[in-house]
């Protein structure tokens, strides 16, 4: 199927207490579980100001995700799996914007989700990237190509997706009723996926990870798990939050 487009602060404790019990106990998403990676200092009374790029950390950032890329490019995948949809390579530009833009420094909190969804990240290259945040609270736009392989059931249509992803509408705007402006939140935080890559079946059914055969998913997680510790140490984050059931 062809759509016409070339293929290719907030107090972090409080803020954490508050996620809990008043978002995520009433809705589909898991409560996040967390693993301290370290002593959480306390921000106290810090100026709630978008930090100087360090363009340097982005971009290693960036540069380990090609480096996951180039490495899963080289798995093979059987039943169920029909079709694999790879955002950060059609959906590139929204993406960079995104690491670019939000991850200027290092961060104490590290929200992770386990792979894109279909009308979220699949759509816009963000994680958790509801169409209507992504565009209009976090200001990330840029074009959206075609997968190599497009599910006609799973069109990517790029900011244009008129379907929203319930659970990211749910979780950034928690956060933008909490923050107000989105470089509040990236302060101390960043959010992002375990594994890039978003898993179809021949029918169109989203498949998790827990799904694919045993030999095939503990490689790909094995890799997957090899970049997160690199990120982790990259970005210097000390507690770790996870947002999925997936693992």
């Amino acid at each position: 199927m062809s759509n016409g487009r070339p293929r290719c602060d907030g107090n972090i404790p409080k803020a954490w207490q508050a996620l809990e019990s008043k978002v995520l106990s009433n809705s589909r998403m898991a409560v996040p579980q967390t693993f301290p990676l370290g002593p959480l200092h306390d921000s106290a009374g810090s100026e709630m100001e978008p930090q100087p790029c360090t363009r340097s950390l982005a971009e290693g950032f960036l540069e380990e995700e090609l480096r996951l890329n180039a490495e899963l490019s080289q798995l093979q995948f059987s039943e169920p799996v029909g079709i694999i949809y790879n955002p950060v390579d059609y959906a590139w530009e929204p993406h960079r914007s995104y690491v670019t833009r939000y991850c200027q420094g290092p961060k104490e909190v590290l929200f992770l989700g386990m792979n894109p969804g279909p009308f979220g990240m699949a759509q816009t290259g963000v994680p958790f990237g509801e169409v209507n945040v992504v565009r209009d609270w976090l200001g990330i736009g840029g074009p959206v190509l075609t997968p190599p392989q497009e599910h006609p059931k799973r069109p990517v249509l790029g900011l244009e997706c008129p379907q929203s992803e319930v659970s990211g509408a749910r979780f950034w705007g928690f956060f933008r009723n909490l923050c107000g402006q989105p470089e509040v939140f990236f302060r101390h935080c960043f959010v992002h996926n375990l594994c890039p890559l978003l898993f179809l079946a021949p029918s169109g059914r989203n498949l998790t990870p827990a799904e694919l055969p045993a030999k095939q998913r503990e490689q790909l997680l094995g890799i997957c798990d090899a970049t997160l510790c690199r990120q982790v140490q990259l970005l210097g984050e000390e507690v770790l939050a996870r947002i999925t059931t997936h693992f």
